[in-house]
């Protein structure tokens, strides 16, 4: 097919259409000192050894995760992962697999996400799940676009807890469909956040992060049996999958939707991403469900299959009743995910999650127990908050110096609440060591 491009007088019209007068102006809401006038300062031509050269060299300002002592979370979560996933998720079979349109030379792919599938919706504790999302951020907004669906309303109820990037992902979604979101101001570990009051007859949806963002643990019960109360569902968000290992699944504690960030299985920090977006629900709403769904038949022969099964995406039925305008999902992250889990069983990721546990209460124990140092959360899985004498900006920039990656600023992404300014945000998985940890605490002494 030629690719035929649009002729001058062609970008007049699109132009007088939308009432603009050149091109430019569709950039004015970009800044002027955003802008560039020229090219990018960068050679014009370099030899395949000389931009090698150049990118390792300015790769070799990056500092890796794992080499050094490493407790920065807030959603993204350093974990080991074993080697033959690596090795797996590259044999043919799966980098060359064919989008599973087509069951009968896709059966591989159909396979694995329907396990994926499995997997998620036992974590979760719910009926079913699809076949990834996007991220955890994507999966929350869409939760709630399905929840005014389901319930024919539009008011969605955000906790103060949830993760930032979550919230301006709802917030952007729903205020290009005209909905309303009303997001609570942050609530402080040890605070008892009042969202149940904020339920009313006119609300969808009710956002609950468990871990929240400043680490603590949220029982979800009575925030689950007001929201039904009032006839509006409860969206779960797990930040970090591996909670899921050792706390009562959201879906036990009455959620309806069930969405979160299945990073820390099988996938690495990789910059921020790409990651895999978990998503799961009751039965009875599978139909308003976004994304793919995988499903288990038998062919002509009885011999057993796999299928995708209630296509409610946009690429396969008519655009006014889609559930969402994803168009795939993350397919090799799925695969690695799965991987992962089926590699550590049952018995081996609630290990892993008790690893995790203790590694964070002996972090705690041993950061506390530094002058000034107060630790706010009263329960946490491997990440929490502590209050510190001073800036907690200056004290990561400081520690960074002494080569420890101390954690979050909890003012980094809830920027302007003067309150969050002396607060750190610190995670601790397995790869942790005492090590690790002591060298946390003997940088900490001497920067505050």
């Amino acid at each position: 097919m030629r690719y035929l491009p649009l002729t001058p007088a062609d970008r007049r019209e699109m132009l007088g259409v939308i009432g603009a007068k050149s091109v430019d102006d569709l950039f004015r809401d970009v800044p002027e000192r955003a802008r560039r006038d020229g090219f990018v300062d960068l050679p014009r031509r370099q030899g395949e050894l000389e931009v090698e050269r150049a990118l390792t060299k300015m790769a070799a300002k990056n500092v890796s995760a794992g080499s050094v002592p490493f407790f920065i979370g807030g959603g993204a979560y350093c974990h080991h992962v074993p080697s033959v996933v690596d090795h797996l998720i590259q044999r043919s079979e799966f980098l060359t697999s064919y989008t599973p349109y087509q069951p009968e030379i896709t059966q591989g792919t159909l396979q694995y996400l329907f396990e994926f599938q499995t997997q998620v919706a036992l974590l979760t504790g719910m009926d079913v799940a699809n076949a990834s999302m996007y991220d955890g951020s994507t999966a929350c907004a869409e939760a709630v676009l399905m929840a005014h669906r389901v319930t024919k309303r539009k008011k969605a109820v955000l906790s103060g807890t949830l993760h930032p990037h979550y919230r301006a992902v709802v917030e952007n979604l729903c205020e290009a469909g005209g909905d309303p979101v009303e997001a609570l101001a942050p609530a402080l570990p040890g605070k008892t956040e009042d969202i149940i009051s904020r339920i009313a007859d006119d609300t969808s949806c009710v956002v609950v992060q468990t871990p929240s963002y400043f680490g603590e643990l949220i029982d979800l019960r009575a925030i689950a049996d007001a929201a039904h109360a009032k006839g509006a569902l409860l969206i779960a968000v797990v930040p970090e999958v591996v909670s899921l290992g050792l706390v009562t699944p959201p879906g036990e504690m009455g959620a309806d939707v069930v969405v979160g960030e299945g990073q820390s299985i099988g996938n690495g920090l990789n910059f921020g991403g790409p990651y895999v977006g978990l998503f799961a629900t009751r039965t009875k709403y599978v139909r308003q469900m976004p994304g793919r769904l995988c499903g288990q038949t038998v062919d002509a022969e009885g011999k057993r299959g796999f299928v995708l099964t209630l296509s409610t995406r946009e690429q396969h039925i008519r655009r006014e009743k889609a559930t969402s305008n994803i168009c795939t999902n993350s397919g090799l992250c799925a695969l690695a995910f799965t991987i992962h889990l089926s590699l550590l069983g049952e018995d081996g990721f609630k290990q892993l999650a008790r690893i995790n546990h203790a590694n964070a209460v002996k972090l705690g124990r041993a950061l506390s127990g530094v002058a000034g140092v107060e630790l706010l959360n009263g329960a946490f899985f491997n990440e929490f908050t502590i209050r510190l004498p001073k800036s907690a900006t200056a004290v990561v920039d400081a520690l960074a110096d002494k080569g420890v990656l101390g954690g979050l600023p909890a003012s980094r992404l809830i920027p302007g609440d003067a309150s969050l300014e002396n607060l750190l945000i610190v995670a601790s998985t397995e790869i942790n060591t005492d090590h690790d940890r002591a060298d946390f605490v003997a940088a900490l002494k001497e920067v505050l």
